[in-house]
This record gives structure tokens, sequence and C-alpha cells, in this order.
């Protein structure tokens, strides 16, 4: 019998009243003490905030966090001894932290909201914008971000066909139109608030240093698979490092994807998302199988 891979969505992954489902499942009480770590009512995130409000980079991060949280603490694989890996996409890869122990709940979401205010003051300071590009490869990108050297980067790796790039905004222009040069089909700008996972973030990294220290960080029930270099860690002290090189390094999803299928996952269960993760998976690694579980005792298949 094979395993499960859990997986937590990131920024985007956010809809209007994406906790109504989950009002009144077990896991509800994370809001409630995640609403008295950071004195603020953070249920209205999931239940009332509009679009608008769910577009700021930190509402829309601590909305997912959140949600993805309590549709974890509710679901029955958290007692089961089949999950063997779990990651996250940006954003997530703290959930997935969060969920197999590395953090706590009120750590957990504190770093996640110290973590979003620090790339946010960062995309302020340097501007920046991300775009997709679909129907292209890695090699595509990459030379694409060629033309705009010091000014656009491969943000993402999500899956065969689609590459993320980000950087300034006449970086990610010149990118993007070398990239249609290359033969990529289409690229698509994305609502971010910044080139988030590139160098443009870099002046972040002493706010998460800071955010990180004294923080007690434990062994994880599963090895988490890390955004910058797929692999699986089970250690606790490595992730100070990690958690602050990520907000500079690309996400190599794709990679994660394999790394969770060489560690015995035969199933890939999307906890908390839209169905997105589960999408690329179907991508990617076409022979798991993948469901998303987006409300209590719901889970839908990513076909």
């Amino acid at each position: 019998m094979g395993g499960v891979a859990v997986v937590f969505p990131g920024q985007g992954g956010q809809t209007v009243a994406m906790g109504v489902p989950w009002r009144d499942a077990p896991g509800w009480w994370i809001v409630d003490r995640a609403s008295d770590v950071l004195d603020e009512d953070l249920a209205a995130l999931l239940l009332t905030a509009d679009a608008e409000r769910l577009a700021r980079t930190r509402d829309a991060q601590l909305a997912v966090l959140l949600t993805s949280l309590v549709a974890w603490e509710s679901d029955p694989l958290r007692h089961d001894d089949s999950v063997v890996a779990m990651a996250g996409h940006s954003l997530g890869q703290v959930t997935a932290l969060v969920a197999s122990g590395v953090l706590s709940i009120d750590n957990g979401v504190r770093f996640a909201a110290q973590r979003a205010d620090a790339t946010q003051a960062a995309a302020d300071a340097h501007p920046g914008r991300m775009a997709a590009l679909l129907g292209g490869t890695i090699d595509q990108a990459t030379s694409a971000c060629a033309a705009a050297p010091s000014a656009a980067w491969v943000a993402n790796d999500n899956a065969p066909g689609q590459v993320v790039i980000a950087g300034t905004p006449a970086g990610v222009d010149t990118a993007t139109n070398r990239a249609q040069e290359l033969g990529v089909r289409k690229s698509v700008s994305l609502n971010v608030g910044g080139a988030f996972h590139t160098p443009l973030m870099d002046p972040a990294r002493d706010g998460l240093v800071a955010a990180l220290d004294g923080i007690e960080l434990s062994t994880g029930r599963v090895p988490v698979v890390g955004n910058a270099d797929a692999a699986p860690h089970r250690d606790a002290e490595g992730w100070r490092s990690r958690l602050v090189d990520h907000i500079v390094s690309p996400v190599r999803w794709r990679d994660s994807q394999l790394a969770l299928v060489a560690l015995g996952a035969t199933e890939l269960v999307e906890m908390g998302g839209p169905g997105t993760l589960a999408a690329m998976a179907k991508r990617t690694v076409p022979d798991i199988e993948c469901r998303v579980v987006n409300a209590p005792t719901v889970g839908a298949s990513a076909a």
C-alpha cells in the first residue's frame, strides 16, 4: 500500500468566504487561537472579507494559511500513519511546517504574519511583478530572463508547461517579449503585490531572521520537502536558514512533486486549497491519485 503526500497551497488560493464550509468543523479552534495570537478578528478574513481585502498580501496569506490548517486539523488524515511527507507552495511551506509539528500554531501564525509584512515592505521598496509563461519550459524561461539581466528571474517552476517569472516591471516586459520570440504560447500577468522569490525580496531577509530568533523548532512528524532545494527534511534547526533563503529563491515545485513520489507517495491530497496543486500534480506525476479537501468530509477529484 502506498503513502499519502499532503500539500498546502500558497497565495493565490484565497477566495471570498473560503472558510464558510469549515465554520462548524472541529479544526475551527485554529482561527480563534490565531485571532488571540495576533489580537485581531481573523474569522472575518475567512467568512466576510471581500475580494479587495483578500487581494492584500498579508490578508490573503493569513486566509490561506488558516483555511488549510483548519482543514488539516479537521481531517482524519491528521491521525493516519499513511502520511509519508508534506510540502507547501511558497506560503504553503509555512503551513506544512505547522502541520508537521516543526512550528507550533502560535509561532507559525506569528511568523506567517511577519513574513507577509516583511516581503510586502520589500516589494514596496523594490516594485516588481510576476507573470506565468503558459506552455513554456524551464529552459525557455531561463533564456527569456537572460534578456533582462538582474531584472528578471525564474520564480516558480510549477509543472510541465507552467513556469512563473518575476522581476522589475521593465524586466518582466523584456523577458515576456523574449519568451514569445522563443515560442512560449502565452504569458499571463499575476495579480500579486511584488516580485516574490527573487533577489528583489532581499531586504526582507533581516526581518525574517529576527522573526525566527528565539522561536522553538521541533523535529517534524514527517519529512517536509523544501521549496528551494526540493529535498525532504526532518531536522528542526535547518529551517531557520531555509525559511529565510526561501524568499529569494525560486520555488522548485515540479521537482518537489517528484520528491514526494520518491518518498513513497501514491496519493496526493491538497489540503484546504482550490485544486491548483492537484492539477499541477496531474501534469507532473500523472500516475499519482489526487484529491482536494476543500470542505469537511469532501475529497474532490483533481481531474
